[in-house]
């Protein structure tokens, strides 16, 4: 846990009890302040009572004026598409309104190791799509070339639960839209911005205002190096008005007297003038598709912004297991490959799967989001055979049109259905592009079910290497 000790003495309102909620008020605790905590749900506010925090309605004005400050949850809007009330009462109060991001980065700016040696480090990812993977991938690579490192925010532990770093740790941070909006304090010493394409357009107020909330982590931030994707017109004029980045792109060649990293058929290339180092990502089974590699780009550049050589972020791009239910290969059905991309929640995503193939078994639908599949139709002559599943089926097939498909209805019909008709030559992927709260409480656990319906049809060398520790 990381203490929060700028509130000392103070009444500071948590607003949402979930995990960063609930983190969010044992680092005040144990920084001597007395976090007031509130949630809609009954079930959030009785899991609060029993760790002995204080529930309050920090919603109503009486109990909204005798508090120090506001820390409110990601999930929780403070401005479109309308703020909760406990957040309009604490602006009318005057009360500063914060996140767990922000007194992450506030304590860090005052922590000191006990010991002697380099400051620890921090690297913020964030992006649309792929900050997960890259998260995890500078993680492993750092893991692998012998650093200390803990990585958290928006995947694994929130970023109060993580451990007081020691001198020289690195800690890897996945930072979303909803936690760099809000942050009071944004403070990384190397920021990752990948991409950007229409998500969460209602809680930013349009797309303009969710570029607005990434661009936070680097001019509010003021990283000491920023990584920026080029492949899309945000992240090049997010690169234009920085002082030396390092631009990165799985698409562009992008030689010149800057540094760069960028993809050259296989090989991820390092420049500087000259080629200094290549990497050929073949080798890496789970660094397939354009958006991996620019996955791999951006975890070079910034696992080379904190020290590591070439030669041992090459070992660690090549030994990358992958992220469970991003691209995640699950073995093969009589030589069939079967993927699991449930994390593909948005159009997207789901096409930097059906890139990554060319003759495709298709699982996708569930609950629906803006646009549907209408932007993936330049990519339909991959698709074999589609089966539809969840709300967004009927809709689904509509636009599919005169490609292949079956209205399923359910993950275990489909995943049936693909199965029992797959050919050589095919790969059955589940990438749903949409939402999975239809028929499962979260994209994991859809992605866990597929797993558990494919284990038993998987050929005896990869049942094998399933049921192994």
């Amino acid at each position: 846990m990381i203490p929060i000790h700028a509130y000392a003495g103070q009444r500071v309102g948590v607003l949402g009890l979930g995990r960063s909620g609930l983190a969010t008020a044992r680092a005040l605790a144990a920084g001597e302040a007395t976090p007031v905590c509130w949630d809609d749900s009954e079930t959030a506010r009785e899991a609060a009572a029993a760790e002995e925090f204080e529930i309050a309605e920090i919603h109503r004005p009486r109990e909204a004026e005798g508090l120090d400050a506001l820390i409110v949850s990601p999930g929780i809007p403070h401005l479109y598409p309308e703020p909760h009330r406990a957040v309009v009462l604490a602006q009318e109060n005057a009360i500063p309104v914060d996140n767990d991001v922000g007194l992450f980065f506030r304590a860090m700016a005052d922590y000191e190791p006990d010991d002697d040696g380099p400051e620890p480090k921090i690297i913020a990812v964030t992006g649309s799509n792929g900050k997960s993977t890259t998260t995890a991938l500078i993680h492993h690579v750092l893991d692998a070339a012998g650093r200390h490192t803990q990585m958290g925010g928006n995947i694994g532990r929130g970023v109060l639960d993580l451990d007081l770093p020691g001198p020289r740790e690195i800690i890897v941070l996945e930072l979303s839209s909803y936690q760099t909006e809000l942050a009071r304090t944004l403070a990384p010493d190397v920021a990752v911005f990948l991409n950007l394409s229409p998500d969460h357009l209602d809680r930013h107020g349009g797309i303009g205002g969710y570029f607005a909330a990434k661009r936070r982590l680097f001019e509010a931030g003021a990283p000491e190096q920023a990584i920026i994707g080029v492949d899309e017109p945000e992240g090049r004029y997010l690169a234009s008005i920085l002082d030396a980045p390092v631009t990165i792109s799985a698409k562009i060649r992008l030689r010149g007297e800057t540094r760069t990293v960028f993809m050259n058929k296989n090989h991820l290339t390092e420049w500087r003038g000259k080629q200094i180092a290549a990497i050929d990502l073949r080798d890496s089974p789970a660094l397939v598709g354009a958006h991996n590699h620019q996955n791999a780009c951006a975890a070079y550049a910034a696992c080379r912004a904190v020290g590591v050589a070439p030669r041992q972020i090459e070992t660690g791009l090549l030994s990358f297991p992958g992220l469970a239910h991003r691209m995640e290969r699950l073995g093969t059905v009589r030589g069939i490959p079967v993927i699991n991309d449930s994390k593909a929640t948005n159009a997207d995503a789901a096409e930097k799967a059906l890139l990554s193939y060319d003759r495709i078994r298709w699982i996708a639908g569930g609950l629906p989001k803006e646009g549907g599949i209408a932007p993936l139709q330049p990519l339909f002559d991959r698709i074999a055979k589609a089966y539809l599943i969840g709300e967004s089926a009927a809709a689904f097939a509509a636009t599919l049109g005169e490609t292949p498909h079956v209205i399923s209805g359910d993950l275990e019909t489909a995943t049936r259905s693909a199965l029992d008709e797959a050919e050589d030559g095919d790969v059955i992927l589940l990438s749903p592009a949409s939402a999975s709260f239809d028929q499962f409480p979260s994209f994991e656990a859809r992605g866990d079910a597929f797993r558990a319906l494919v284990a038993p049809h998987l050929d005896p060398t990869e049942r094998d290497q399933e049921a192994s520790p």
